[in-house]
């Protein structure tokens, strides 16, 4: 199985503001959409919270330490070992780790793929992204130009690594 991150990043590695994605992009939810559905996707309590609900046609695994936590319609693990076991037993074959930073410090070593949008603005926050190691290669890249719907340019980029 094929462990990939996906993740929305600031030119100053903001990836949260209070709680919530500091922006709204409609191109970057479309693509963040057409990558993972079909797909498990792992993410962390507080992103969750964000979401409020599980993301439709993916079957959402959440991360946490609460073991009286419920989340209705999703997966609950209490390690990211447990969350890619079952992954793995469901014969997926590629598992998206969608954040926050905690869940995506952790899971890094792990990831084979990145698919990074790098938004090109610098914006306030509080949550950034952690370091995501060395060997990546870039293999493609597509600008996206800020429109009425986008107020932020971005490059959808791939990144993998051996």
């Amino acid at each position: 199985m094929l462990i990939s991150a996906i993740v929305a990043v600031s030119e100053n590695n903001v990836i949260g503001l209070a709680g919530h994605l500091p922006w709204r992009l409609p191109a970057d939810l479309k693509y963040f959409k057409s990558i993972t559905t079909g797909h498990h996707i792992i993410l962390g309590r507080k992103n969750y919270e964000d979401i409020a609900k599980p993301l439709p046609n993916r079957v959402n695994i959440v991360l946490t330490r609460d073991s009286l936590f419920e989340a209705p319609g999703c997966v609950i693990a209490h390690s990211l070992e447990e969350a890619l076991l079952f992954a793995r037993d469901a014969h997926e074959s590629e598992c998206f780790i969608v954040g926050g930073a905690a869940v995506y410090k952790e899971a890094l070593p792990n990831c084979k793929k990145l698919y990074l949008t790098r938004v090109l603005a610098t914006v306030k926050g509080d949550v950034f992204m952690p370091s995501i190691g060395d060997g990546w290669v870039l293999q493609s890249e597509t600008k996206i130009e800020a429109d009425e719907k986008n107020i932020y340019s971005m490059s959808f980029e791939i990144w993998e690594r051996p």
